[in-house]
This record gives structure tokens, C-alpha cells and sequence, in this order.
């Protein structure tokens, strides 16, 4: 049932807002454009007939003009942009359109909100997404070293890549022309610094995974899964949020593993995953996934993050390891490809995940 008298759509951008306003009174459209100032738009909008609703699509200017509307008593949300219903026919587009668009959705409740972060919840991600852009960054720097070595027909014959035994062999294979030397100790040097970057924030989520009061303990229970540090537990926790918002089968919907569907009459046709939501706690979740093919056989690691967990919590974990190492070995049988049964795993283990997250403790 609609309360709101001024449904508001708000086209931001980094340097401009512009706001189309629609009173369900009159039907008297209103538009107005402001620079980047908060202060201006909110002020607009509270001369506007009340109540008042505003939206405006998720974007990168985050969130904060969100929590400033609702700050100052104006309800406010946060449109998913992949959900708006868009004119299939429209062929122009401008900020005052869009605007618009954005209103008259709002009027007819056809807007699919998000969900709005605490700013403590925003602050953890930004710590955890700065680990993973080092992450990225990491990997390529490390590429553009080896294939400086692969130019000149070098190729590292030992079992593992980056530990002691590989760095030796990059330094003992340093170029002698001056050209390629100096582009090697770039590159050298590049690795050497990013790794440094990686490791002082691994150290600084491995702090907040045992000292966050809100995502904490919810990071202790994941860890209770094999494949799942303290990282990946701590990752999971501060990008999902809320885990109530789902069910069991509704998370992995959320996380874009569930497969794409074409279905029409009697033809049903499913084809690769959706790859909607989160990709960084999907991805975070395809890596853990690997880790259940192995035997399962808990070590000393594994017992150590047990005994920080609550017991129905250790239980449950136990249950979810032997369930998905029995669905890799089913996998197996069948002979499914590991990338497929790799993510068909991550789905179900996302399941787990929920399960431990929405205990109480």
C-alpha cells in the first residue's frame, strides 16, 4: 500500500545529481539538477510534499547519501541496478530520464533494494577487498616476472612456484645485459613489495576475525569447514552481512552458482551459472571447495579452529566435510569434470556456510 505523497528518483553521479520528483496527489512531475552536494538534494527533497521516498541505483559513490536521507528523516533506498526494469523500445537516455524511471518504479514498488552496510561493515570490507585487489595484484606482477624468465628460455622444474627454492632459482637466473637486468629488478622488486602489502593485511584480518565482535564469532563457526582459514571465514562473514536474508537454498541464488535457465511450454533448458551478486565471496567459495576433494582426514590445523568454535558449531562442520568430500566422490564417479563439480560443491557448501552463520553464538 502506498503512504509515500513524493516518490523521488535520484540520477547520482560523482559531480551531479539530478532529481525527478512525482507528487501522487497532483501527478505534478518536478526536476531539479544540484552539483555533488548532499546538503542541497536532501533540502530539495524535505520542501517536497510529504512523506517522502527516495531512490537512486547502487553505484561507486556508495552509500553515504543513503544514510544522510535517513539521518535527516527522509526513507531512502538503495536500488540493485540488474533489477530495474528497463523499456526494451528506448533508444535515449539522459540523467533527467533516468531519473525519472527511477521514480516511477519507485511509485509502482518495483524497485528491488539492497541492503545498506553499517559503516563497521563497510570498513571490514574495505579491508578484506583491499587484500584481494593485492591478491590480484600480486598475481600479475608475479606473472610479468616469469615470463621476463620465459622470454629468455627459463622454466622452473620444481614442485612448487614462489617458496624459498623458487626464489633462489628467479635470483640465480638474473639477466646480465643492463636492459634486462634493470626490467628484472623491476619486477623483482614489484613482487617483493606486494607481498609485503599482502602479508601486513593478512596479518590485520587475522587480528579482526579474533577481536570483531559482529563478524568474529560468525568467522570462528565458518572455519569449522575444511577449506575455509581464518581469511576466507573472516571474508565470507563481512561481505555476506546479514545471512538471515536467506535461506539454505536461497544463498547460492545469491552468489550467482545456481545455472542460468531458459524454459518455455515443456522445454527446460539450463545452461552455466548465473555469476549474479557477490564474486568475491563466490570465488572465495569455488577456492574452498577444491580443498573437499582431498581425504578427509582433520589435523592438527583443523582441530585448532575447532577448539575456538562452539561444539554444535564443530559438529555441524564435521557433518558438512564428510557430506561434500561424499558429493566430490560422487562427482568422481560420474566422471564429472572437476570445474563443473567444483562449483556444484561451492553451491552446496555455501549451504553449510548459512547453516553455521545463523546459529546463535
Amino acid at each position: 500500500m502506498l503512504i509515500e505523497r513524493t516518490s523521488v528518483g535520484l540520477d547520482v553521479h560523482a559531480r551531479s545529481i539530478v532529481g525527478c520528483a512525482i507528487d501522487e496527489r497532483t501527478g505534478e512531475l518536478v526536476q531539479r539538477r544540484f552539483g555533488y552536494e548532499p546538503f542541497d538534494a536532501i533540502a530539495w527533497v524535505k520542501a517536497l510534499p510529504g512523506p517522502q521516498h527516495v531512490v537512486y541505483e547502487a553505484g561507486p559513490t556508495g552509500f553515504e547519501l543513503a544514510r544522510q536521507f535517513e539521518a535527516s528523516g527522509v526513507s531512502c533506498v538503495v536500488a540493485a541496478p540488474s533489477k530495474l526494469q528497463r523499456p526494451s523500445g528506448e533508444r535515449v537516455k539522459t540523467d533527467a530520464r533516468d531519473g525519472d524511471h527511477l521514480a516511477r518504479l519507485l511509485r509502482l514498488g518495483e524497485v528491488t533494494a539492497v541492503r545498506i552496510p553499517s559503516r563497521a561493515q563497510e570498513s571490514a570490507c574495505d579491508l578484506v577487498r583491499a587484500r584481494e585487489d593485492v591478491r590480484t595484484d600480486l598475481m600479475a606482477a608475479r606473472h610479468r616476472l616469469t615470463k621476463l624468465l620465459l622470454r629468455r628460455g627459463l622454466v622452473f622444474d620444481g614442485k612448487t612456484t614462489w617458496s624459498r627454492e623458487h626464489d633462489a632459482w628467479i635470483r640465480r637466473h638474473r639477466p646480465d645485459l643492463p636492459g634486462s637486468a634493470a626490467a628484472f629488478d623491476a619486477a623483482y622488486e614489484t613482487v617483493a613489495q606486494i607481498a609485503e602489502r599482502k602479508h601486513r593485511l593478512d596479518v590485520l584480518i587475522a587480528e579482526a576475525a579474533l577481536t570483531d565482535d559482529e563478524f568474529g564469532p560468525v568467522a570462528a563457526r565458518l572455519g569449522c569447514l575444511r577449506g575455509i582459514s581464518a581469511l576466507t571465514a573472516y571474508a565470507l562473514a563481512v561481505e555476506i552481512g546479514d545471512w538471515h536474508r536467506f535461506t539454505g537454498n536461497t544463498i547460492g541464488a545469491y552468489l550467482g552458482l545456481v545455472p542460468t535457465e531458459y524454459s518455455s511450454g515443456s522445454s527446460r533448458t539450463q545452461d552455466a551459472i548465473t555469476k549474479t551478486g557477490n564474486a568475491h565471496a563466490r570465488r572465495l567459495l569455488v577456492e574452498s571447495a577444491w580443498h573437499q576433494k582431498k581425504d578427509y582426514r582433520p589435523g592438527a590445523v583443523r582441530h585448532a579452529r575447532w577448539a575456538t568454535a562452539p561444539m554444535d558449531a564443530v559438529l555441524r562442520g564435521q557433518a558438512g566435510n564428510r557430506r561434500l568430500h561424499s558429493r566430490w566422490q560422487q562427482f568422481t564417479l560420474r566422471k564429472k569434470r572437476s570445474t563443473i563439480a567444483a562449483v556444484a560443491v561451492a553451491r552446496e557448501l555455501a549451504g553449510w556456510c548459512w547453516s553455521l552463520a545463523v546459529m546463535d553464538g
